[in-house]
């Protein structure tokens, strides 16, 4: 008797394809018809479900059965979008697996200690904070310092223990995930946000207060992503949502709130980010130094 077409069990999952055979769920010429897409070698998922950085690490596992997830793709494992569903997925093999080379994945071979592994969402990753960690010290540049912030913005992991694994770290990028996670702190609520901090940071500007929350007496007024109490300065990163009409409305409401308090409040967009010495020159304007 010919197997259904679309068995129920492998319609939202990626599975092996011997192992669908040899179970007789399906036969080899139905796999290689349209119904089926093949992810990996003998790694099939149904022709109608997304094939997400998720799925294509459930797959990886598949094929390489003693991997771990490690690095972005074990952050979004942990529901942190670090990687697009086209950016290879990195597993990590135990060091005494040969090499393996296969096309969408960046296979490591390394030790990871127990500990530091866990299961999550079906499969083998690499904890939070050793993902953290790892991260810090891999990722180039500010992305890295981006990538953490997420991170501990998720509330998956606090910097605390971050801080503390890699102060122990040892080996390559051990220095580097250190540094990185002294000028990480976990409040931004996007990657620009970061990037404008660690602009500020870098400038001859006095060191502004992340997320500080501006009240009058006992009334709250708002909360702004960068401040100078002392001279009632704001600075906001304004992302592409705030052009919701409702939420536009909102804001208006919101600046009109700080301008009344005697706030000055300085917008930045993902442009102005690109032009770093105009955006410093204005923020230097309205702190009046």
């Amino acid at each position: 008797m010919r197997p259904a077409a679309v068995p129920e069990p492998l319609r939202s999952t990626a599975f092996r394809g011997s192992h669908a055979v040899a179970a007789g769920l399906l036969t080899w010429r139905q796999l290689d018809g349209p119904t089926w897409r093949r992810l990996l070698h003998d790694v099939y998922v149904h022709e109608r479900l997304p094939v997400t950085h998720h799925v294509r690490a459930e797959a990886a596992c598949l094929l390489l059965p003693e991997a771990v997830v490690t690095g972005r793709s074990a952050a979004v494992i942990w529901d942190v979008p670090l990687a697009g569903a086209d950016d290879e997925v990195e597993v990590t093999v135990p060091p005494t697996r040969g090499p393996h080379r296969l096309p969408g994945l960046r296979v490591r071979r390394a030790g990871i200690p127990p500990e530091h592994r866990w299961r999550h969402a079906g499969l083998p990753v690499t904890t939070p904070v050793f993902t953290t960690v790892a991260l810090a010290g891999s990722l180039p540049g500010d992305e890295a310092v981006v990538a953490v912030d997420r991170m501990i913005a998720s509330g998956i992991v606090d910097l605390a223990p971050v801080r503390a694994l890699a102060a122990t770290r040892l080996g390559r990028g051990s220095v580097r995930a250190r540094a990185v996670c002294a000028l990480a702190d976990g409040l931004a609520a996007s990657p620009q946000e970061t990037r404008l901090r660690l602009l500020l940071h870098r400038s001859d500007l006095p060191r502004p207060v992340a997320q500080f929350r501006v009240t009058v007496g006992v009334r709250f007024i708002a909360r702004v992503d960068f401040a100078w109490p002392e001279l009632k300065v704001a600075v906001e990163y304004d992302g592409l949502w705030h052009a919701d009409p409702q939420q536009f409305a909102r804001d208006r409401r919101r600046l009109n709130a700080l301008r009344a308090a005697g706030w000055t409040v300085v917008f930045v967009t993902a442009a102005d980010l690109h032009r770093p010495a105009e955006l410093l020159v204005a923020v230097r304007a309205a702190l009046g130094t």
